[in-house]
């Protein structure tokens, strides 16, 4: 059985390498739709793949954390870089270029490692993140299944979230303690 939980969030980047000049060259945001699935091999003590209550803990705050943030690529110059962390208070820095395809195996990874470390108490079943879809658009989205993890590399632990993005974080010290299990 699969359930979906939706998130929203506001974002800019620039798709570097993308064959658009406007993507590329330019910094653009855009409204995102997050839609996270998930699966089990049983429902739980009340009937529930997973209680939605759950995801509003650590999920919420990985997903909540590009909002009105600026997703900032490794690859680009020291100067580009140091121009946003110096002038914005919520830059992420991914080691990958910010791409709707990019966002949703991103989240399928945060949020697998986030549902291995989370301690399920109501007889839950096998559950996993089946797939993310990112809604960069009304008309176009990218999803990541859980085939698709390896697709790219994409170490977790190279993705810096600034300091302003951490400490607006619930349950921070929970959260931390999770990522740095990475």
């Amino acid at each position: 059985m699969i359930i979906r939980k939706k998130f929203k969030f506001e974002g800019a980047h620039i798709v570097r390498n993308c064959s658009t000049n406007r993507c590329k060259k330019s910094i653009h945001g855009h409204s995102y739709e997050v839609e996270v699935f998930f699966s089990s091999n049983k429902l739980d003590n009340g009937y529930m793949v997973l209680d939605f209550g759950l995801t509003k803990k650590h999920i919420k705050n990985i997903i909540d954390s590009f909002d009105h943030a600026y997703s900032l690529w490794s690859e680009e110059s020291e100067e580009f870089k140091d121009f946003f962390k110096k002038n914005s208070e919520r830059w992420i820095e991914m080691p990958v270029s910010p791409s709707a395809e990019a966002y949703s195996l991103l989240f399928l990874k945060f949020i697998s490692h986030i549902l291995k470390n989370t301690v399920l108490e109501n007889a839950e079943g096998d559950v996993k993140v089946s797939s993310v879809r990112v809604h960069e658009t009304q008309t176009g989205y990218a999803e990541a299944f859980l085939d698709d993890i390896d697709i790219i590399e994409l170490d977790l632990k190279k993705v810096k979230f600034s300091k302003q993005i951490i400490n607006e974080w619930k349950e921070k010290e929970e959260l931390k303690k999770i990522l740095s299990s990475l």
